[in-house]
């Protein structure tokens, strides 16, 4: 057996309440949506998740922090011939993804519910075409920037997962978290793929945290980086 790492986590799991239909979509859908594999009771060598199991020769996306799931279901729909994995920790969204699940209709989404750095770990390498960080938590406070993800703890293991080439979007309207997105990505096996962060991508739907910051007048940055590696765009 592998010994679980010890990793702090430092955001919320769970909020005051869930309304009785939320209830109702965690016990009734989530643990057919699950990737699998991913529990540690469950999967204590950290075998690798069959993605060919999940979604067959599809291409594999992966949203870390979906929030509301308003993105995940919109990509979704966008793109059938694709599958998408989202991680949220964050009980009240996964609950909130669910229900949204259930009136698009869309079957390409499978939900790991919990931290991404222990979904990172069965994830085979160089399997996800396509990645997105959009609105992370800001950790606004000099002394908590360790816990942004754009930290190598987080940014190492996903190179890891990406092909290489693959895309990697980052979306905030945080000045500091770009500075170190900017400061960070690189490093760990990315380029940048331009220089203008005020424009969408063709295929951007608003979520609810971008809304908020528009009428709390902070701008929006999209940040586009490539994997580097053999074949890689950049």
């Amino acid at each position: 057996m592998t010994d679980r790492p010890h990793r702090n986590f430092y955001g919320r799991r769970k909020g005051k309440h869930l309304k009785a239909s939320q209830e109702g979509y965690l016990d009734q859908d989530l643990a057919a949506l699950s990737p699998g594999a991913v529990d540690w009771e469950a999967n204590p060598t950290r075998e690798d998740i069959d993605l060919q199991f999940l979604f067959g020769d599809r291409d594999v996306w992966l949203e870390i922090g979906f929030g509301g799931g308003e993105h995940m279901i919109h990509q979704a729909g966008l793109n059938p011939q694709v599958g998408i994995i989202g991680a949220e920790p964050y009980i009240n969204g996964v609950a909130m993804l669910l229900g949204k699940l259930r009136k698009s209709g869309v079957e390409n989404v499978r939900i790991h519910p919990g931290d991404v750095r222990d979904l990172f770990d069965v994830l085979p390498e160089a399997s996800v075409s396509k990645a997105f960080l959009l609105y992370p938590d800001p950790w606004p406070k000099a002394r908590h920037h360790r816990r942004r993800f754009v930290t190598p703890e987080h940014l190492e293991p996903l190179a890891k997962v990406l092909k290489p080439g693959a895309e990697f979007r980052v979306a905030t309207d945080i000045p500091d978290y770009v500075r170190q997105t900017l400061e960070e990505v690189p490093g760990a096996g990315f380029t940048l793929q331009s220089e203008d962060f005020s424009t969408p991508w063709s295929d951007w739907t608003r979520t609810r945290y971008e809304a908020k910051a528009i009428r709390e007048d902070r701008r929006p940055h999209y940040l586009t980086f490539h994997r580097n590696g053999a074949g890689a765009n950049s």
